[in-house]
């Protein structure tokens, strides 16, 4: 029986201690806190203070014949108001203030830290539920510093002073209230344990929301395509009512905490209140006394209220909490090392030495297998081969995205696990298949190549990608918003764009995956016009189906099923690999 106590109430003071995992985010703020709590104490002590002026008001007030000490009372209770006041503005502006910035910052650091993660982890995660950490979460957190734990606070301040009052103004009517509060403790304690795993599940249920709904937006034109529009509505549905479902629960728990409690207490009160008439009738104590009491048993009673209620809602920051220090926690598979080697500029050098790699996510496939070849500084490099050989792998094995299982990648001569992963990538420009662009202006997407660009280099490097000349018939040139992930350009315009931001980067090293792929005959004669200028002077690894745009390279590489099959140049490869002469003579020969 102990075993289980131990497995079922561990956990919950585990989730609990959480929240206490967020001071390293309030602590540069110790002002900000301070001036809070002063306010805070300063409230709780006034609001006590208005039960002994309600006493004063009463008994020497209503029940005095004399107006002057009627209006002592008024005075009383009229200042005691206005410190109520001004120590509520204060707290509550403090407070709020605390939870807008502690809440961003939080989100900053999370956001942080996902761009040092390596792209293996949003392979296994989704991005619909890294958005609702960053966003849902962070809100929730907001509001539970900002308000939450405030009035948890508060009214712990003031069920404390409130019982404190009560012995003090009546012993006996104390101990009649005092006798339900194990009645309430314990049914907060059990529910609130309930509201917390719902909390965690109902979040995770509405980041499965965002997630499916981002997709099916991000993927309308295939939704309308193949008509799906109907079958849609009902698949989302279901996740709306799957969340709707574990909402309800969530609700549910947190209600009967919040009637039990407040049952119970009122109970408690009534009982107190038709001792204490008696008492009253029997002239031991005097109707200001008396109401006096039942303020402080009211105000007690509005605490537990308070603090039942608001149990519930630091459940929840746990479960907001929990989620946001998985995603701290995840420590990235490429590291910089401890004394890292700067490269030069210029032209490098690149040596793949029996290189293997396997994904992560698919370690039973492997992707390339005991890969060794040299790449002179300058020199242009074709790496051709039918899909699924391995050629894209390469580039994100060069760019240290992963590290190989086996074998070294020499810039160089260094060793690419000796350099820093930024240093490296500053000295690489790549102009992918599907070029991604951002959902900004057409001056961002370019300068994105070169932060610190001068607005004429941008022009320029969309001149010499042939880009300029649609950019100035856009609503607003280079001003003009492109839509999420470029939809308002054509494939050819956005690989144009890419091509651009490649140039402006200046690289030692161009990696060209498919870069004319989605280009008409007139663009690519363009493009090939300008990367030749680009790659003049450059070390420059060209991944290409079309033998074509690659046949005057100074070496071909072929590659089939993760192997190298066989490199050279194109007339030496059409006598000595069988392969590309198959690829050949379906490219050449029709």
């Amino acid at each position: 029986m102990s075993t289980d106590q131990t497995n079922t109430t561990q956990p919950d003071k585990k989730d609990l201690r959480l929240l206490m995992r967020l001071l390293p985010f309030i602590a540069p703020y110790k002002k900000m806190v301070l001036g809070a709590a002063l306010a805070l104490i300063m409230t709780a002590g006034v609001s006590l203070a208005l039960g002994q002026g309600i006493r004063v008001l009463i008994d020497q007030g209503f029940n005095s014949a004399d107006p002057s000490q009627l209006s002592q009372a008024m005075m009383i209770l009229a200042v005691i108001t206005f410190l109520l006041a001004a120590g509520t503005f204060t707290r509550f502006y403090l407070v709020s203030w605390l939870g807008e910035r502690v809440s961003n910052d939080v989100r900053l650091a999370v956001f942080n830290h996902l761009l040092t993660l390596d792209p293996y982890y949003f392979e296994v995660n989704r991005s619909g539920e890294i958005n609702a950490r960053l966003t849902t979460d962070t809100t929730l957190l907001q509001s539970i510093i900002g308000s939450s734990i405030s009035m948890a606070l508060r009214s712990s301040l003031t069920f404390v002073g409130g019982l404190v009052m009560m012995l003090i103004t009546n012993p006996k009517l104390a101990l009649i209230v005092l006798s339900s509060v194990p009645l309430i403790i314990f049914p907060m304690i059990l529910y609130g344990r309930r509201v917390r795993k719902l909390s965690r599940l109902s979040q995770d249920r509405v980041a499965d929301i965002g997630t499916y709904a981002g997709e099916i937006v991000q993927n309308i034109k295939v939704v309308q395509s193949f008509t799906h529009e109907a079958e849609e509505t009902k698949a989302f549905g279901k996740e709306v009512e799957k969340a709707f479902t574990v909402a309800k629960k969530r609700i549910l728990q947190r209600s009967i905490l919040i009637v039990v409690a407040m049952t119970l207490v009122f109970t408690g009160l009534s009982s107190m209140i038709w001792v204490g008439a008696q008492d009253v009738a029997s002239g031991q104590i005097s109707s200001g006394e008396l109401a006096a009491f039942v303020f402080y048993a009211l105000m007690v009673a509005m605490a537990v209220a308070t603090i039942s209620e608001v149990y519930g809602e630091l459940q929840r920051a746990a479960g907001a909490t929990e989620r946001l220090l998985e995603l701290l926690a995840e420590k990235a598979q490429i590291h910089a090392p401890k004394d890292p080697i700067s490269l030069t500029d210029g032209a490098l050098s690149l040596r793949f030495n029996d290189v293997s790699f396997s994904y992560p996510s698919r370690p039973e496939q492997t992707a390339l297998k005991h890969i060794s070849f040299d790449v002179k500084a300058g020199e242009t490099i074709a790496i051709v081969g039918p899909s699924g050989a391995g050629k894209s792998t390469l580039f994100e094995l060069l760019q240290r995205f992963y590290d190989p299982k086996h074998g070294v990648i020499e810039v160089s001569g260094h060793d690419v696990t000796r350099l820093t992963p930024k240093d490296l990538r500053l000295h690489l420009g790549l102009v992918p298949q599907q070029p991604t662009l951002f959902s900004a202006d057409v001056t961002h997407n370019i300068g994105y190549g070169d932060a610190n660009a001068p607005h004429e280099q941008i022009v320029s490097a969309a001149k010499n990608a042939y880009a300029d000349e649609f950019i100035n018939l856009l609503p607003k040139g280079y001003a003009s918003y492109l839509g999420e992930q470029g939809v308002r350009l054509s494939g050819g315009q956005r690989q144009r764009i890419a091509i651009a931001r490649a140039m402006l980067k200046n690289p030692s090293i161009l990696l060209l995956d498919e870069a004319t792929s989605a280009l008409d005959a007139n663009s690519e004669h363009k493009i090939q016009a300008a990367l030749q200028h680009l790659m003049r002077g450059r070390t420059t690894l060209i991944i290409a189906h079309r033998l074509a745009t690659v046949m005057h390279a100074d070496r071909i590489l072929v590659f089939n099923e993760g192997e190298l099959e066989a490199q050279g140049t194109h007339q030496e490869l059409l006598i000595t690999s069988p392969l590309y002469q198959r690829l050949s003579q379906l490219q050449f020969n029709h």
